[in-house]
């Protein structure tokens, strides 16, 4: 009897020991998870503004369109709000847990960017969520109205996110991970996922509901990828004038942006000109055409835009 006791007393003194060796291994990953989200936020303030405004659109849409008029929804908020359908659940624990399990999953395979930032807004979306949750929302009778509202909300706010290189976690996770190790395309992972969700969302919501929520995704759609590449539009201008050592120096100093020069050749004239390559914003591309008018109206210039551009003074290589 006394040996059971002390091999009692043992198992649970080792119990007690791996508890707490379990815990301070989580609280150490924890600090080291928070430090780096500290360092990353600092270095990158405006995408945390951008993510920040993002996040909240998204999240408002959910709560005051799409919950309330019983839309279905794509990837982890999509079964989020399913799982509030049909067991009255809140959909902030859904998001928290499976978004955890997926985050740990990609940990090990992802940038330590990537999984951070995709940490934060889900943890900003979850808190807005139950936030919102508490407020009341907007009485529209016109569910088609509804369903273009939370359309271009969403559409907006996860426009803002994808420009800076983050995700909205959920399915984008696997995603990544999947891309990383198999090479499967993004876009085809989430059409098939996306597709079982509302295939399953029919039986649920009803067909009126699952048509309009489909009116809603693709609305969402349309206007994230024009968001997201409105911010990444440049224009790229070349440039051949008399003047070239002088629009150099208006392109670098005044409008504060490298350019190239290549060294030309007149086909008619055969007489060497340099010609001068720029990637500016548009009101700079206004800028250097007035400037251009004036110093040398014979310039010839071409304009074309540049879908997305990569480096100094742009979009960064970190987003990727």
């Amino acid at each position: 009897m006394l040996c059971s006791n002390k091999y009692s007393g043992i198992q649970e003194k080792v119990f007690i020991l791996k508890g707490r060796d379990i815990m301070e291994k989580f609280l150490s990953a924890l600090s080291r998870i928070l430090k780096n989200m500290y360092i990353i936020v600092k270095e990158e303030w405006n995408v945390f503004l951008s993510v920040s405004f993002g996040t909240f659109l998204i999240a408002a849409a959910v709560i005051m369109f799409v919950i309330p008029n019983r839309f279905p929804d794509i990837g982890v908020t999509g079964l989020a709000v399913l799982s509030s359908y049909i067991w009255g659940i809140s959909p902030v624990w859904v998001i928290v847990i499976t978004n955890a399990l997926l985050l740990a999953w990609g940990w090990k395979v992802l940038s330590r960017r990537f999984v951070i930032w995709s940490l934060f807004t889900v943890v900003l979306f979850t808190v807005l969520l139950g936030i919102l949750e508490t407020m009341p929302v907007p009485d529209i009778d016109d569910r088609f109205m509804a369903a273009v509202i939370a359309g271009v909300l969403k559409g907006l706010g996860a426009g803002l996110i994808y420009s800076h290189g983050v995700s909205t976690g959920g399915t984008d996770i696997p995603g990544m991970v999947l891309r990383k190790r198999r090479g499967v395309e993004m876009g085809t992972f989430n059409i098939y996922i996306n597709f079982v969700i509302l295939c399953f969302s029919f039986f649920v919501v009803g067909l009126e509901s699952a048509i309009y929520g489909l009116v809603s995704v693709y609305v969402f759609g349309i206007v994230a990828d024009n968001t997201q590449r409105s911010f990444d539009r440049r224009k790229q201008v070349m440039i051949i004038t008399n003047y070239p050592m002088e629009v150099s120096k208006f392109l670098i100093y005044k409008l504060n942006r490298g350019v190239t020069e290549i060294e030309g050749r007149g086909g008619y004239s055969r007489q060497k000109r340099p010609i001068l390559i720029a990637l500016l914003g548009p009101m700079q591309t206004a800028s250097l055409k007035n400037y251009l008018s004036e110093i040398d109206p014979s310039a010839f210039m071409s304009v074309s835009d540049a879908s997305e551009v990569l480096g100094n003074g742009f979009k960064t290589w970190k987003s990727l």
